[in-house]
């Protein structure tokens, strides 16, 4: 399921990433030690974590606005 991020500030939008990126760390030390019960996990939390950097860029940038 999709997340929508459109209506986070920019601020939120950084911890939100910040966030996905050590529960990536983390399932990934699972699937080393090999615990990790569903390991499309790790696909959707790249794919959440390339969103956010998505629209991070495009506020960075001026062509989106943050709330």
């Amino acid at each position: 399921m999709k997340k929508s991020y459109k209506d986070l500030s920019y601020k939120e939008l950084v911890a939100e990433r910040d966030k996905l990126r050590k529960e990536l760390v983390d399932l990934r030390m699972q699937k080393v030690l090999g615990h990790l019960d569903n390991p499309l996990l790790l696909r959707t939390k790249r794919r959440d974590i390339a969103r956010l950097n998505t629209r991070i860029h495009a506020v960075d940038i001026g062509i989106a606005e943050a709330k």
